[in-house]
């Protein structure tokens, strides 16, 4: 019966592919390749001579139902690969995958190289769970949402990637979000050149500014969120206790008036900078409505 496997490849150092990778990339008809460019480097430093078909971000919809058809009519085997780690984890192949699944063609991990559980294995950080957010946005409005995103979740560790020449001005955005977090910071992880920093995020951040090389390399970043003293005491006080004397209804003033800014607009600033229950916030806002 045709499979489709999906074949981790090594993030930089090609000795970390696993036996199982080599023999499954070996025996399949077609190998389906993120850049076939680079999947062809790998497979010649193997010895490994197969047709390769290219399967990105930008073709794979169609390509996807291309391969499938194939796999139907002519019986085949495909491998599909990304440029480095596991396909379908921030990188094409998950389309294709889905499209096997609804057909009922079977589909194998190959399992092997990964950044994320890489960095945080070397992180020293004590964690029991974590999240994944891959790459940061480009774009400012979708940027602002990501960090608040992790500011907000209830998870202390998050793994995300970044590009070397966006690395400083991201950092320095989580910074103004999450100033109160450490960082481990690691640089061509695997590669000869593999490096990584760790400390509070002022301090990465510092080190990062000086380095003349902090431009090179991709980045895999794993940020800890330190509780306060005082966040601690929070979380046993009562939604209006957490501001003290300070109302929602307060609150919701107080932003509107230093923003110029609706009450609409107030309560998703408000929702953002406490710890208020949303509808607490809400009721305050109507309140607010019927006393204006």
């Amino acid at each position: 019966m045709s499979k489709i496997y999906i074949v981790a490849t090594p993030i930089g150092n090609l000795s970390d592919i696993s036996q199982r990778a080599l023999e499954t990339l070996r025996n399949v008809d077609l190998i389906a390749a993120e850049d076939t460019r680079r999947t062809l480097k790998l497979l010649n430093y193997f010895e490994i001579k197969k047709p390769v078909i290219s399967n990105y971000k930008h073709n794979e919809e169609g390509r996807g139902k291309e391969l499938i058809d194939r796999i139907i009519q002519e019986g085949i085997d495909i491998a599909v690969v990304s440029d480095a780690g596991t396909p379908c984890i921030s990188d094409p192949g998950s389309h294709l995958v889905d499209l096997a699944l609804k057909n009922n063609i079977e589909v194998t991990a190959i399992p092997g190289p990964s950044s994320v559980t890489a960095a945080l294995s070397v992180s020293g950080f004590n964690f029991i769970s974590f999240s994944f957010m891959s790459f940061i946005p480009r774009e400012n409005k979708e940027r602002r949402k990501y960090f608040e995103s992790i500011l907000k979740s209830d998870i202390d560790t998050v793994v995300i990637f970044e590009s070397p020449n966006r690395i400083i001005k991201s950092l320095n955005e989580l910074q103004s979000i999450l100033p109160e977090c450490e960082l481990f910071v690691i640089n061509d992880i695997t590669k000869f050149h593999e490096k990584f920093l760790k400390g509070k995020i002022s301090e990465v951040i510092d080190k990062l500014e000086i380095d003349e090389k902090s431009g090179l390399g991709e980045y895999t970043i794993v940020v800890h969120k330190i509780p306060t003293e005082d966040a601690v005491k929070e979380d046993d006080l009562s939604d209006s206790e957490r501001t003290g004397q300070i109302s929602a209804e307060a609150l919701l003033v107080d932003e509107m008036v230093k923003n110029n800014c609706t009450l609409k607009e107030a309560i998703e600033i408000v929702n953002t900078k406490t710890k208020i229950n949303k509808k607490e916030i809400y009721k305050a806002s109507l309140s607010l409505k019927s006393k204006f």
